[in-house]
Formats: structure tokens, C-alpha cells, sequence
């Protein structure tokens, strides 16, 4: 085993307590994945309350669609305690594509992003509540670019929420194919764009969401890019799944690089990892 090799195995061995020990980002765990969400949505409020105390006249969030829930539990605790939202902008990190790539899927797909978002969290907030229309931003396939503006325009991302896929991606933020090295600088300063979904992503998204359906899958999307989700104030990610045993490890362990696009994380000053106590489950065979 040559050392490069050694370097990517070693953390897949690390044994379930462990997980984290070491890592230049903290770990935290919940019991079980209602635990993970409500604490997503505590930590929403809490990020969104902390930004308006410190001045910000706008405060940008970055937010995944899964993990799900957090967005229900939100909304309703807005509405409880009438805690105003309209000062927030709202950039989701990714949206499915037309299989040419030209605009959005319909959003009367079930799988529509942006069909979640209005259901779960813009439709259930008081209107009098509720971010303003135009603060609710999901990238433009035709003017990707338009994101990186929005961000500018506003000073920043004041906090960055999501989860990690099974090939250590971050929004659709796959790895480079095999055969197209990617120098670890330029990849972690990906902008914004539209993306060929690798099969990996597909298949576990087919598993995830429509039994296993992979031709359900579209196979392009547009993501928000690693420049902007590391140059984010804050980074907080959420893990739920116990396929993502291996993952973890690998973003908290390392080593940094294009490959575990995740382990980028480490190079952040502020992340932190929030994840159900079965992914620190050793990522080793068992057969039934």
C-alpha cells in the first residue's frame, strides 16, 4: 500500500468512538434523526438572531433542501413567538435541470427544490413574516453568475447549512471525474454553475427519495460552488444517513482533496458537524 493509499484508508478504520477526536472540526451527536432536525432548526434561528444582533442589516443564509424538516419547525416557532424573517435573504444551494440544461425541472416535480421550499417554509410562515420575495434566490442556470453578486451586493454569507453526499460532496459539488485531476486550490474556488450529476449521486438520490427509481434522477443541476460556500462566515453541516459513515470520517480526517470534496471543510476557521449517532458506525461489511 503506497502512502497516498495509506493516507485515504486510515480514517475509513478510525473506530466508532473515536470519530472526531483529533479533527480540527468539532463534532457533535444526536440520537437519532428527529434530534438532528430540531436541532438544524434551533441552530437556524439561533445563526439568523446572532447575525441580527451584530448589525447586519441583511442576513444571507446558504440552505440545503435535505436534511428535511428543519424548515416546518422553523416557520412554526417564527409564528409562535412572531419573530420576523423579512430582514433574511435566502439563497438555496442547488436546484434540479431540464435534461438540456436550460432551466429549472417543472416545479410541480415532485423532486422540484423549489417546490419544497414554497410547501415548507415560505407558504407556512405568516406572510407579515416571511423573507420578500426577492430575497428568495435559487442560482440561475442562464446567469449563474447573478449569485455571486447577490452575495457581494449583501457583504457576505453570514452562515452556510448542508449536508454531505456520498461521494463527499457539498451542494452538488461532486469530486472531479477520474482521469481529470483538479488542483485542490482551483477546486475549492468553484463558482456557482450548472453540473453533470455524478453516478453516484444519482444513485444514492434514487435510493434516498424514489425507491431506488435511478432513471427518476435528472442528470444535470446547477449548485452553488465551493467558493462560495467556504467563503462563508459560518458552515454547519448535518448528517443523518448511515451510508455516510464513510464520509464522515473522511471530512472530518482527511486528508484534504478534491476527491472528499467535503474534507475541504477543514481548511474553514468556523465548521461545525452535527450528525446522528449511527454514522460514527465503522463503514465495514457485514452480510446478512
Amino acid at each position: 500500500m503506497n502512502q497516498e493509499t495509506k493516507a485515504d484508508v486510515l480514517p475509513l478504520l478510525i473506530p466508532k468512538d473515536m470519530v472526531g477526536v483529533g479533527s480540527p472540526i468539532p463534532l457533535e451527536t444526536v440520537p437519532d434523526p428527529a434530534a438532528l432536525t430540531e436541532r438544524f432548526a434551533k441552530d437556524l434561528m439561533s445563526e439568523y438572531l446572532a447575525a441580527k444582533a451584530s448589525g447586519r442589516d441583511k442576513i444571507v443564509f446558504i440552505v440545503p433542501v435535505g436534511p428535511v424538516g428543519q424548515f416546518e419547525q422553523w416557520a412554526d416557532r417564527c409564528n409562535a413567538e412572531k419573530i420576523s424573517l423579512r430582514d433574511l435573504v435566502v439563497i438555496n444551494m442547488d436546484e434540479y435541470l431540464k435534461p438540456d440544461g436550460s432551466g429549472f425541472i417543472s416545479i410541480d416535480d415532485p423532486l422540484s427544490f423549489r417546490r419544497h421550499m414554497d410547501q415548507k417554509f415560505y407558504n407556512r410562515l405568516d406572510p407579515e413574516l416571511a423573507p420578500p420575495l426577492e430575497a428568495r434566490h435559487f442560482p440561475n442556470p442562464l446567469h449563474p453568475e447573478q449569485t455571486g453578486e447577490l452575495i457581494a451586493t449583501h457583504g457576505g454569507v453570514d452562515a452556510c447549512f448542508g449536508g454531505v453526499g456520498i461521494t463527499g460532496h457539498v451542494a452538488f459539488n461532486d469530486p472531479p471525474e477520474p482521469g481529470k485531476p483538479m488542483d485542490l486550490d482551483e477546486f475549492a474556488d468553484l463558482p456557482t454553475r450548472c453540473v453533470e450529476l455524478s453516478r453516484e449521486t444519482r444513485l444514492i438520490n434514487s435510493v434516498t427519495v424514489c425507491r431506488g427509481n435511478l432513471s427518476r434522477i435528472p442528470r444535470k443541476a446547477i449548485t452553488v460552488g465551493m467558493r462560495e460556500i467556504l467563503n462563508s462566515r459560518h458552515v454547519r453541516i448535518y448528517m443523518n444517513r448511515q451510508w455516510q459513515c464513510a464520509v464522515v470520517r473522511q471530512l472530518l480526517h482527511g486528508p484534504v482533496t478534491p476527491d472528499v470534496p467535503a474534507s475541504l471543510l477543514q481548511r474553514h476557521k468556523d465548521v461545525r458537524v452535527v450528525a446522528v449517532d449511527l454514522v460514527r458506525e465503522v463503514p465495514e461489511p457485514t452480510l446478512a
